[in-house]
């Protein structure tokens, strides 16, 4: 299908309502699973929202990150495989995490950072907007973003990250690609998404239906290089859908515009879809229900290991397996 024909079709389907909100979550890739939950909760001041295990590889951790109720938009997730090479950024590939902090956390953040012997960039302008930039232990690029407007989720906060300083939503993510319309038809044909802005080679896309992790860069891919997704790199980014009847909805969209896709995936706290877009990158769509809570109450999330049904009858020898984050 070229792009004429896929830009047909999708201008059929913009007359179909999109209900996709924004940013549901990101999936990430890490090597050492103790390291990346002590950055992630003690530095960068997360909540653990879930401990448990890659569906597809048990014998490795799934952890998940977020607000203080796991808002869809706030959560960052890592497969933690251990001996695995770093990753190159490159085409096919989102690039950059970016969360939103408030206006007045700027010097906060670049103290933080520099107390931890973390390179980070001085204040950089973009789209009227400041951000700083630094890399975590696996080399996974974050930009904290100064954003004015309201936050609707709820910041975790530790002793020493008061509420009114921790780093919020996600604002946005990046994505390199060398498809740059066929890509850019997807955000707005199949996702709600619309073009507001150009600087250079970087186009902003933002979904007006969401109340946060509502924006999308696009960057047009430069050279022959390629990139390679391991440690360090985004797996995939998922987007956000209220329910099951709206998953399917958007799936048989999706169908129609002639894209593979799978079927409807259980994954304990959400339910998924999975495709790729035209430039390569691995989309989601996740829904909101049945949230974090279902297997915790919401006081004990990410206390004790959870597992899926299918792997129940292993948690001896999983627990036996996974390294101790705490100790």
């Amino acid at each position: 299908m070229n792009i004429l024909q896929l830009n047909l079709i999708l201008k059929y389907l913009y007359f179909m309502e999109t209900k996709v909100n924004g940013i549901h979550h990101v999936t990430a890739i890490a090597t050492k699973a103790k390291r990346n939950f002590l950055f992630y909760t003690q530095f960068f001041g997360k909540r653990l929202l879930k401990k448990t295990v890659n569906f597809d590889e048990p014998e490795t951790y799934h952890l998940y990150y977020g607000d203080e109720i796991g808002t869809p938009g706030t959560i960052l997730t890592f497969f933690a495989w251990d001996d695995i090479p770093p990753g190159i950024s490159g085409p096919e590939q989102v690039a950059q995490v970016a969360y939103s902090i408030s206006e007045d956390s700027l010097d906060f953040w670049l103290k933080r950072l520099k107390s931890q012997h973390i390179q980070v960039t001085k204040p950089i302008e973009r789209f009227d907007e400041t951000f700083i930039s630094f890399q975590d232990p696996d080399g996974l690029n974050i930009e904290l973003i100064a954003h004015s407007a309201t936050q609707v989720n709820q910041p975790w906060g530790t002793n020493d990250i008061p509420k009114g300083m921790a780093a919020t939503g996600f604002h946005s993510v990046t994505i390199i690609s060398r498809c740059l319309e066929e890509t850019a038809v997807i955000l707005t044909g199949l996702l709600g998404y619309r073009l507001v802005d150009r600087k250079d080679d970087r186009y902003r896309f933002i979904n007006h239906q969401a109340q946060n992790a509502a924006i999308i860069d696009l960057v047009a891919a430069s050279g022959d290089g390629r990139g390679l997704i391991s440690a360090g790199s985004v797996h995939h980014v998922a987007f956000r859908v209220e329910n099951e009847a709206v998953l399917m909805q958007c799936r048989k969209k999706i169908v129609a515009a002639g894209l593979k896709i799978t079927e409807k995936i259980d994954r304990n706290y959400f339910y998924s879809v999975y495709f790729r877009e035209p430039g390569g990158v691995l989309f989601e769509l996740a829904t909101d229900n049945p949230g974090f809570t279902v297997d915790e109450p919401l006081n004990q999330l990410g206390t004790t290991l959870q597992l899926p049904r299918q792997f129940e009858s292993r948690r001896a020898e999983l627990e036996n397996l996974l390294p101790s984050l705490n100790s």
